[in-house]
């Protein structure tokens, strides 16, 4: 008796060596996003009495990238190290059932953060008025939208299924290519969820490097602060443009496959063709967190602090071994505070000679930095 259908769809079509090193780059995956994304937690619980409402959505980004590398990476590992989906169909729909409803969510999540961005740099009328209930809210809508498109396959619009390459699943493709629904659907994924946030992100990151430049334009014409503006400025744009290529780099090519597989021969795709756009979807997971956690200063300050503290307090508990005089180490131990405090650079207020500008300037400033500070 020859092999079911099952086991013909989900055995491996790409060779073994290559389906090993897939499976060696989820685990690196992996591993980085769960460091990655727990540190990203773990930050925002120790400052959470003093987080924005903006910051809201990045703590659900790390949990929607957390729940992506949860559910998906054990199951796609050890597939591929097995060169065959082990999990059975039932397992095969949950997989790619939770696969759409976290890209997604983290998808949404990146769209309404650069336009709450957008909206408190450039219209700080309206963005003054944004308070934790508004993003609350937008989160839940977030949520409620990832589950909309995550639950049409089970409903009919639309079909789960293992990948052409054999050692995970997601849409079924081969459907969507052979049927007006379920094309119907994967071209609403790709509208919806690909284009319509692609045109949002760049807009509002456009939009704000604009109004951030005109702004230090025009303040550099009356007080000599250039150089912390700029510095400024260039955080703003190393945060825009990392967020915007991280966005393309890892949803355009499993969106250009999506539309080649429902439109084109599908039977001319490579199941190669498949698996490399999933990986580059899945290294999301990666990219937010090294964004945020890199290029945000306020988030380097409280890694720094906590970091300096438990260097400082492991070398107070060595010291205490080593030399038990208690003048002698308390003196030790302030200077190592010292030395902890002036490396991090944490405490340092920024403090402008009162006899260049005058106190209007200065307010004026503050207030600039705070609202474009707000996208850091």
């Amino acid at each position: 008796m020859g092999p079911s259908d099952e086991d013909v769809a989900f055995h491996s079509n790409i060779p073994v060596p290559l389906d090993i090193t897939v499976a060696v780059v989820y685990s690196v995956f992996g591993v980085c996003s769960l460091l990655g994304n727990s540190t990203l937690l773990y930050v925002s619980y120790r400052k959470k009495y003093l987080l924005k409402p903006a910051e809201y959505f990045i703590i659900n980004l790390a949990v929607s990238d957390l729940g992506l590398t949860l559910s998906l990476y054990p199951m796609a590992i050890t597939s591929s190290f097995y060169h065959r989906w082990l999990y059975g169909r039932t397992v095969c729909s949950v997989y790619a059932f939770c696969g759409i409803l976290f890209g997604i969510c983290s998808l949404t999540t990146l769209t309404l953060l650069s336009t709450v961005c957008f909206v408190k740099v450039c219209y700080p009328l309206y963005g003054n008025r944004f308070n934790s209930a508004h993003g609350r809210l937008l989160i839940a809508c977030a949520w409620v939208y990832a589950l909309l498109f995550a639950c049409s396959p089970l409903a009919h619009w639309g079909k789960y299924g293992p990948e052409p390459y054999g050692t995970a699943c997601c849409i079924d493709w081969r459907l969507s290519n052979q049927h007006a629904t379920a094309r119907s659907y994967t071209v609403a994924l790709f509208i919806l969820c690909y284009i319509l946030p692609c045109c949002v992100i760049v807009a509002s990151y456009t939009s704000i490097l604009v109004t951030v430049h005109a702004s230090r334009k025009n303040i550099e014409r009356h007080v000599s602060r250039q150089t912390h503006m700029s510095s400024i400025q260039t955080i703003i744009v190393k945060l825009s443009v990392a967020v915007c290529i991280s966005f393309f780099a890892a949803w355009s090519p499993y969106a250009v496959v999506s539309m080649w597989a429902a439109f084109g021969h599908i039977e001319n795709i490579s199941p190669l063709a498949f698996a490399l756009p999933a990986m580059f979807a899945k290294s999301s997971t990666i990219y937010n967190p090294i964004i945020y956690l890199m290029l945000r200063p306020n988030v380097r300050r409280v890694m720094c602090r906590d970091m300096g503290t438990l260097c400082n307090a492991c070398l107070k508990g060595c010291l205490r071994y080593q030399w038990p005089a208690k003048c002698c180490f308390n003196g030790m131990a302030s200077n190592l505070q010292n030395v902890q405090y002036r490396g991090c650079n944490c405490t340092r207020p920024f403090k402008a000679p009162g006899n260049l500008i005058s106190e209007v300037f200065i307010l004026h400033i503050n207030d600039l930095t705070t609202r474009q500070s707000e996208v850091l």
